[in-house]
């Protein structure tokens, strides 16, 4: 008899173990799509094909959009997976949303960069380079869904690996080789620091579970050296991936080294997946820790607001420009997680989204005029262009409005919104800087429409006067365009879609 029950102990214990691994395999399907993408590609770069780079790109866009299918239709059944290391939920689903979009858009607009000569070598088209894209996806996928500090280190080393590689894609380009290098030492460095501060916090609660581990510093005193060590590691190695300053160093000379495309991915995907990780860790799980970090935030936020903003004013480079404008704009991202809540939280969330789109739009533009090694690339090379392209200039006017904040564009609601959470909890002198800093902000980016419809046409204008508007960079204009007006003149359906996708439980 006994054997009888112990072989159905067995029998159930294998059927429990069976649907967990089914669930855990359902819930990261995306995840599961986007590796068999990844490697399709790397398998499709291999055969020689007249249209391989459309070929490739139609393989990325495809696997992408059923990745997000997929998403979308588990949406409605929050879970977690593989032992509560992976969670599907609205806060995990919004910011996949915002990495589909910006990685899609980055794919479409990769084919018309330099046009392809940056993508092709000895007349050969570097397929990998969408394969790494694609891995770079699942990275930051694998982070935002992560609820347990390894999975969260494995997620963040996949994207970092891919982004590096990319970052030096054009081998022939000096500034692509010292940009892949400068990022590769600026990651291994953070990397290092945040694993230090993971392994202090392990150390101190015995798990990596971040649920477990917000049990486990219930018991404990705040003001413990070592907790507070490690709390001050682990922020610092995250701000290292947003750019906050001091940790800024060779952010410009990175945005400026590596592809255009590249670039637009790293100030949209890579951020947003970074702010993702410090809003689960820090002001979801682990908001006890809140008394320890948040004056260290304040200071760095205002400094990077600070150090962005009047840096950008001298620069003469569109792209260095846009990194410091990508620094300042992390800045103002901060001065959520001062605000902390969920009007905190969704006020990040939001600005995040809108970034997306306005960030993609500016940058889809830059490698329109990018038709050689620099050319295109100096602030001038924009003179005039109202004159050629006036539906371009329009729409870099658009996108341009939205960064420096102007209404009705969606930057505006972004920064409105970071703002009223300021202001509701009490910060309002933080919430007075922030506004003096945006006025700064706002000449760098007025410069260049002046330049666009006062100055007479620049030489790159005159050389490349057919520029080359394909299907897929009018694709990515479009969406860029529509969702900058749309989540300014629609603000309220953004924000109700933002709501929606708030933790649960978010005090």
């Amino acid at each position: 008899m006994s054997d009888i029950a112990e072989k159905q102990t067995a029998a159930d214990l294998a059927t429990v173990d069976l649907t967990a691994i089914s669930q855990s395999v359902l819930a990261s399907g995306p995840e599961i799509i986007i590796i068999i993408g990844a490697c399709v590609a790397l398998m499709l770069s291999l055969v020689p094909h007249p249209r391989q780079n459309q070929l490739l790109a139609g393989v990325s866009v495809f696997m992408i959009l059923l990745a997000a299918c997929m998403s979308y239709a588990l949406s409605d059944f929050p879970q977690t997976a593989y032992a509560g290391m992976f969670v599907v939920d609205g806060f995990s689903t919004f910011f996949k949303v915002i990495l589909y979009l910006g990685t899609t858009l980055t794919v479409l607009m990769s084919g018309n960069y330099r046009p392809n000569n940056g993508l092709i070598k000895d007349g050969v088209f570097q397929g990998e380079y969408y394969a790494l894209l694609l891995f770079a996806l699942l990275g930051t996928m694998i982070m935002v869904s992560s609820t347990d500090l390894l999975l969260i280190y494995i997620g963040l080393e996949l994207q970092a690996l891919s982004i590096y590689v990319l970052t030096g894609f054009l081998k022939t380009d000096l500034r692509s080789n010292e940009a892949s290098l400068k990022y590769i030492i600026l990651g291994a460095f953070s990397s290092g620091i945040i694993l230090y501060g993971m392994s202090l916090f392990y150390g101190l609660t015995g798990t990596t579970n971040l649920n477990d581990m917000a049990v486990a510093l219930s018991t404990l005193d705040l003001s413990d050296p070592m907790l507070i060590l490690a709390t001050l590691f682990m922020l610092v190695g995250l701000l290292f991936k947003v750019g906050a300053v001091p940790f800024h160093m060779w952010v410009p000379d990175i945005y400026e080294g590596a592809p255009s495309p590249i670039t637009a991915y790293m100030s949209v995907a890579s951020k947003a997946a970074a702010f993702a990780v410090i809003m689960r860790i820090f002001m979801q799980d682990l908001s006890v820790l809140q008394p320890i970090w948040i004056l260290n935030i304040v200071g760095i936020a205002v400094l990077t607001m600070t150090l962005g903003s009047f840096v950008a004013l001298a620069q003469t480079n569109i792209k260095r420009m846009l990194a410091y404008s990508s620094i300042a704009h992390a800045g103002f991202l901060m001065l959520g997680l001062v605000a902390g809540g969920r009007d905190g939280m969704a006020s990040i969330m939001l600005y995040l989204l809108i970034y997306t789109f306005m960030t993609i739009g500016i940058f889809a533009v830059i490698i329109l005029l990018n038709k050689g090694v620099t050319l295109g690339e100096p602030i001038e090379d924009f003179s005039g262009l109202a004159k050629n392209h006036p539906g371009l200039a329009f729409m870099s006017l658009i996108f341009l409005f939205s960064l420096a904040g102007i209404p009705p564009t969606g930057g505006f609601f972004a920064k409105f919104y970071v703002l009223t959470a300021l202001i509701d909890t009490g910060h309002v002198i933080l919430a007075v800087i922030a506004v003096l800093l945006s006025a700064v902000a706002a000449w760098f980016y007025i410069r260049i429409i002046m330049l666009m419809y006062v100055q007479p046409p620049a030489p790159v204008l005159t050389q490349a006067a057919e520029i080359q508007l394909t299907p897929s960079i009018r694709i990515v204009l479009l969406i860029a365009t529509i969702g900058t007006l749309l989540t300014g003149v629609l603000p309220a359906w953004f924000l109700g879609f933002v709501t929606n996708s708030m933790p649960l439980g978010l005090g």
